[in-house]
């Protein structure tokens, strides 16, 4: 299945919320230090503006959920989420990271085996861990919002680029990409 290329329909997809679950062995003193340190480092940064991240209170000393370690959860909303992937990736030390969207679909009904978020739109910063994907809720009707006081990510409230936006922004990077002999070109229409 070819993925899809109508601008409305990608837009209307776009992911506007995600987390990050930075993973760390509980019995492990200097792996949870490390997570515990960057957890702080996350919220000095957020306080100094340097992104919006928002670490959950919680942080779980046993396996929850589907995470079979010590983990906690840092919710990212998309205007912010290069600057948060971009510094875990640089300072998660030896600790690994799951990221994935947050959409309706953690676990698809229809396909019992394929789930979308937790399993195949996810990414890894460090080395993948196995999931417990039983333990993943189906499909909610709803968008899941969190921290709508933010008016970032789903509860955001700012108007987005229309269409014609961004088909002239678009018209203008390939016009600008002509004389880079690198830059692969978009086909025709």
């Amino acid at each position: 299945m070819a993925p899809p290329t109508d601008l409305e329909t990608v837009l209307k997809d776009e992911i506007k919320e995600w987390h990050f679950h930075i993973y760390f062995h509980q019995r492990n003193a200097a792996s949870h230090h490390t997570a515990l340190n960057l957890r702080d480092a996350v919220l000095r940064l957020r306080r100094d503006g340097a992104f919006v991240a928002v670490p959950l209170f919680r942080v779980n000393t046993e396996p929850i959920g589907p995470h079979p370690v010590g983990s906690y959860e840092i919710w990212v909303p998309a205007e912010t989420f290069s600057s948060v992937f971009s510094y875990l990736c640089m300072n998660r030390g030896d600790l690994s990271i799951l990221v994935h969207p947050l959409t309706r679909d953690q676990v698809n009904a229809a396909y019992p085996f394929h789930i979308p978020d937790h399993q195949v739109r996810n990414a890894w910063i460090g080395p993948p861990f196995p999931l417990d994907l039983d333990a993943l809720p189906l499909r909610s009707e709803d968008i899941p919002l969190q921290y709508p006081s933010l008016k970032l990510g789903y509860s955001s409230k700012s108007e987005p680029f229309s269409l014609e936006d961004r088909r002239k922004l678009g018209a203008n990077i390939e016009h600008l990409l002509k004389g880079e002999k690198e830059a692969a070109r978009a086909p025709p229409r």
